[in-house]
């Protein structure tokens, strides 16, 4: 019986000491490697090798293999435009795979580096299963950053070469490249807005709205090609036409912030600036009391969270007429006081050098161009334009009021320039000014590092002197 009670005993020790032990580290999953599914492959998969002094860019994040940077091409017969590719070291060593294009300046779209293939194999080679994996993934950001909520329900879902995360699976963590290059998904309320800018995003066009009706809250979804993009991709015009009559509407209502928006999907970009919501809404916090002028308004997204902050007027200014019916709509909508706020049609320059003329001088001057430099070339005439637009906007801001200034450009934000014209458009006005703000796009338009030529919108707020 003693000797019983003893087993018991020491078993129980044993068992409590057992407790205390860490648990063995986790088994690594088994070797995967992108030349092994190649191989596997029954078509064979091309070897895209890189020129020596080239492959770091790309094992860092960079997603868009350009010509240049190519040294030769493995296979036969040769890749054709949407064919998947290795992409390769001089050692012939595969770093990651992607998309071929044999007419764009970009030869290939990363979509998959190595080390990704290796830790999560179940998307190695297969661009479907990469398409529903990185588009859940992206939805799953987005509901973690608060998006939709009940106060805002236009956002943007999929930031083309921006999107990145890290997803943690039988313990293991990994870093994904959830980005899409070429594909940019928003969304208002029930309605996605797909700009397709990449002949992949084309080939894949059915896998890709097949992903997105799956949203729970996504009822209706509205194809926008970049047509002329897609001609330097290599695309004819007559392809990008919808083969059915779209059943989407063209027109729909969103929530931002708790204001609501009349949206036409005919209108500029995607139908609506969604990168410009927390921007807008700051502005409501500082409008109170002051007089606000609102110049290249489009609907008046700023327009009218000066008027929900309690803005005494507020003016619009645009040269399109349907963008201001929106605007007049969208006061509406709201139960706003249309007596404090009136649209205008006619040039931002016209505008300015006849308030100048008058006179006339706002609190707080909003300035937001269309984009002036669509490329680097032109950077230098677009500069001008942005100095002389902005030295007019400083001219009209009251002494000590403040001047919203923005570019959408993308190569005047890399540039790093832009506070720079701003400087010289402060001399050209014979103002002085000081930065208060800087800021871009909403967390819904996240920028990846390794890829800086995705960031694209800049803010200043300035006061001016």
């Amino acid at each position: 019986m003693q000797q019983q009670q003893l087993h018991a005993r020491l078993m129980k020790c044993l068992s409590c000491s057992h407790s205390h032990l860490p648990l063995p580290p986790p088994r690594p999953p088994p070797f995967y490697s992108l030349q092994r599914f190649a191989s596997s492959q029954p078509k064979g998969v091309a070897k895209v090798i890189l020129k020596k002094g080239k492959t770091q860019l790309f094992k860092d994040g960079s997603p868009m293999v350009y010509s240049g940077a190519i040294d030769r091409i493995i296979g036969r017969p040769p890749p054709k435009t949407g064919d998947i590719v290795l992409v390769a070291d001089g050692t012939e060593k595969p770093i990651g795979w992607g998309l071929y294009n044999s007419v764009s300046m970009f030869c290939v779209r990363l979509m998959q580096l190595e080390e990704e293939a290796t830790r999560d194999p179940s998307c190695a080679l297969d661009m479907e299963k990469l398409l529903e994996t990185r588009i859940n993934a992206a939805v799953e950001l987005r509901r973690g950053l608060g998006l939709p909520s009940a106060t805002t329900n236009a956002y943007r879902l999929v930031n083309s070469e921006g999107d990145r995360l890290n997803i943690s699976f039988a313990n293991w963590m990994l870093l994904l490249h959830c980005r899409l290059s070429g594909l940019i998904v928003d969304v208002f309320g029930d309605l996605a807005v797909v700009a397709s800018s990449a002949a992949w995003v084309e080939t894949y066009k059915s896998k890709v709205k097949a992903c997105i009706s799956s949203i729970d809250e996504i009822n209706h979804i509205h194809w926008r090609p970049s047509v002329e993009i897609l001609k330097e991709e290599g695309m004819d015009a007559a392809d990008l036409k919808e083969l059915h009559p779209s059943t989407c509407p063209q027109r729909t209502k969103v929530i931002e912030n708790g204001i609501s928006y009349a949206i036409s999907l005919e209108g500029q970009k995607t139908g609506f600036y969604a990168d410009q919501r927390e921007n807008r809404m700051f502005l409501s916090t500082i409008s109170h009391g002051q007089r606000v002028l609102d110049v290249c308004c489009y609907s008046g997204g700023f327009a009218l969270n000066a008027a929900k902050g309690g803005a005494m007027s507020i003016t619009g200014v645009d040269t399109s007429l349907p963008a201001l019916e929106l605007a007049r709509e969208n006061i509406a909508l709201n139960n706003l006081d249309p007596e404090k706020t009136s649209f205008l049609r006619e040039d931002a320059t016209v505008f300015m050098k006849g308030a100048l003329s008058r006179n006339d001088s706002w609190d707080i001057v909003i300035l937001d161009p269309p984009k002036l430099a669509p490329r680097r070339k032109v950077l230098q005439s677009a500069s001008g334009m942005y100095r002389n637009l902005n030295s007019l906007a400083m001219k009209i801001t009251g002494r000590g009021g403040l001047l919203m200034s923005c570019s959408c450009s993308g190569a005047m934000t890399q540039s790093g320039t832009f506070l720079r014209t701003l400087q010289g458009a402060a001399s050209m006005a014979e103002r002085k000014i000081t930065v208060l703000r800087q800021s871009g796009a909403g967390c819904d338009h996240p920028i990846d590092p390794s890829y800086p030529e995705g960031a694209y919108l800049s803010n200043i707020l300035l006061r001016v002197l």
